[in-house]
């Protein structure tokens, strides 16, 4: 487990009183949550808690029915269009499956971001895009390979690379080694570690994996009733008397996860 870092005064994303509701169906009620500037935050729950959900509310892609969001110390449900693009420019996501566009080439997709929002040239980008697949571990000859001519490790990290072209503050990933085998995971988490580490980006992690959330995640915030249940170090959670919680954590699975970690 890695060693959590003390940003008690300097949350990145603060949401307040969050609603989310599908017509008589409500997700989400009053949810409370900071991330630290610089956190690995792992987010878990049961099936139908919202885990998507509250990703894609912060990240602008769905508007809560009520409530705050703020990033960067600004209201984000409040700015103009102009501005909550700037800000979102702050962000990169890797989408479950790696989203790529299978019409365009690896290199392509990763200099797509850099093209419309940096406004560089096609070289200028292809540069840029290069040395962000380097950084991601992918050799160079993948490069030139469609999204489908690779396997789902190389998928993973060529979506990585493309989440990473602005250079972001702020990573969002759901479920970024669903699919993957033991090894590809192992190694997907180390690199997302390494490359926080040496970058100092903050991430937003939603993932099933315990192997992930004891190997790379300074806390764990558990989704249950409604609400985050529990945002803490992965030690104090497991610690949690909800019903899911110790099922979750303290079940066979858990218990080797947490005996691989130590």
């Amino acid at each position: 487990m890695v060693e959590a870092a003390d940003h008690s005064s300097n949350h990145i994303i603060q949401v307040r009183r969050l609603v989310n509701q599908f017509g008589k169906h409500v997700v989400h009620q009053g949810l409370e949550l900071d991330v630290r500037k610089g956190e690995i935050l792992g987010v878990v729950g049961g099936s139908g808690t919202g885990k998507s959900v509250l990703l894609r509310s912060i990240v602008g892609l769905r508007r809560p029915t009520s409530g705050q969001v703020r990033v960067f110390g600004e209201n984000i449900l409040e700015l103009s269009d102009e501005r909550r693009s700037q800000i979102e420019r702050r962000f990169g996501v890797l989408f479950q499956a790696g989203a790529l566009f299978s019409s365009l080439t690896v290199i392509e997709n990763i200099c797509l971001p850099l093209i419309e929002h940096k406004n560089l040239s096609r070289p200028q980008a292809e540069q840029i895009a290069a040395m962000k697949l380097a950084l991601v571990g992918l050799p160079s000859n993948a490069a030139t390979k469609y999204p489908s001519e690779l396997s789902g490790g190389m998928v993973k990290r060529a979506a990585l690379a493309r989440a990473m072209a602005l250079d972001p503050d702020i990573l969002f990933l759901d479920e970024p080694t669903a699919g993957l085998d033991p090894i590809s995971a192992a190694a997907f988490d180390n690199l997302l570690l390494t490359l926080r580490n040496a970058l100092g980006f903050t991430v937003f992690l939603v993932t099933h994996d315990l192997d992930t959330l004891y190997t790379i995640c300074d806390r764990v915030g558990v989704l249950a009733e409604k609400r985050m249940l529990v945002c803490d170090t992965l030690e104090n959670v497991a610690q949690h008397p909800n019903d899911w919680i110790q099922a979750y954590f303290n079940g066979p699975r858990g218990r080797a996860a947490q005996h691989t970690a130590t």
